[in-house]
């Protein structure tokens, strides 16, 4: 039976980019489905009462100068800081639920999750997304112009709220068979779990 792991990101998280990379090396290896869930992570953080670590400035610094390189070479894959981080990903994840159940999903993903996390470009600027999406092959002006569809926007804002009820507090969250992982750094359990299904 072909295993799942519902993933619930949001792309201005770059642990949700570290996960992003790691279940995909998991998806290769245990031939399972990686169900993308988009979400808001500051809806998520303002429901729960939740909020970012850099805003505890020494966690923050703790967490992007030592803890996530550490992540980045285990999992070997790149990762740079991004100097205009926390980015406003309204739209860049309004892309995502557009393009969700489409052939172009996972190349949107992948292209916008590196120029966040490893070209360090302002995904934030209408310009720059622009650019990165056209380099990527896909058609900038109509994923731009579907992030403002009011189906779009309001499923977003539905996918959030029952990420919520759900229980979610931050991003990356992971579910297989209905229990919760929460964060990259629990995903030597999710690798656990798929051995067991194996």
């Amino acid at each position: 039976m072909t295993k799942t792991v519902e993933f619930y990101f949001d792309v201005g998280s770059p642990t949700a980019y570290l996960a992003h990379k790691r279940l995909q090396q998991l998806k290769q290896q245990y031939d399972c489905i990686i169900d993308y869930n988009p979400v808001l992570l500051g809806g998520l953080f303002k429901a729960s009462g939740n909020s970012s670590p850099v805003m505890v400035p020494a966690k923050g610094r703790y967490m992007m100068v030592d803890d996530l390189p550490r992540f980045a070479k285990l999992y070997d894959v790149p990762l740079n800081n991004n100097p205009h981080f926390p980015i406003n990903t309204l739209n860049l994840m309004r892309g995502a639920v557009a393009l969700l159940d489409g052939e172009y999903f996972e190349t949107y993903i992948d292209a916008v999750f590196n120029a966040i996390w490893v070209d360090s470009k302002n995904m934030a600027n209408i310009e720059t997304v622009s650019e990165v999406l056209s380099s990527a092959g896909l058609n900038p002006q109509a994923i731009l112009t579907s992030t403002q569809s009011p189906d779009v926007k309001e499923t977003l804002i539905t996918n959030t709220g029952k990420a919520v009820e759900r229980g979610l507090f931050g991003a990356p969250t992971m579910f297989m068979d209905g229990e919760m992982f929460f964060g990259q750094d629990r995903l030597q359990f999710v690798e656990a779990a798929l051995q067991q299904k194996s």
